[in-house]
């Protein structure tokens, strides 16, 4: 699990329940700055792509057809389209490519090393 989210400064994620889940798990989150939604682009692109491609697309008559749209598009967005931050590639393409780099261990797991015992020169 992750030891830090970045998140948006949005009164859905300023909750008590959200701080003792991260407090309990040692979890810290880190507000982007209001104001500077560029700070997380990942997450504010993909919310574009689904607003644009599948909310505004639809009139939902019912919970169950919303949960059945987004699940379509959902499906859609991280099995069959491809990705341009993947090199034109599907998710599923591109974690096939990259299984086993995925398992490799650290060059060194059993050594501390500190930032000045590192060198990129030979």
């Amino acid at each position: 699990m992750a030891s830090c989210f970045r998140r948006y400064y949005g009164p859905e994620f300023a909750g008590r329940t959200l701080d003792a889940w991260a407090y309990a798990r040692g979890v810290t989150l880190r507000f982007i700055r209001p104001g500077k939604p560029i700070e997380n682009a990942y997450v504010e692109s993909f919310n574009g792509k689904f607003r644009d491609e599948c909310l505004n697309e639809h009139w939902f008559v019912s919970l169950a057809d919303a949960k059945a749209v987004i699940e379509a598009w959902r499906v859609d967005y991280n099995s069959v389209r491809p990705h341009s931050s993947l090199a034109g590639r599907t998710p599923g393409q591109f974690a096939a490519i990259t299984e086993g780099a995925r398992r490799l261990t650290p060059a060194r797991p059993d050594e501390d090393l500190k930032p000045e015992d590192l060198s990129l020169s030979v």
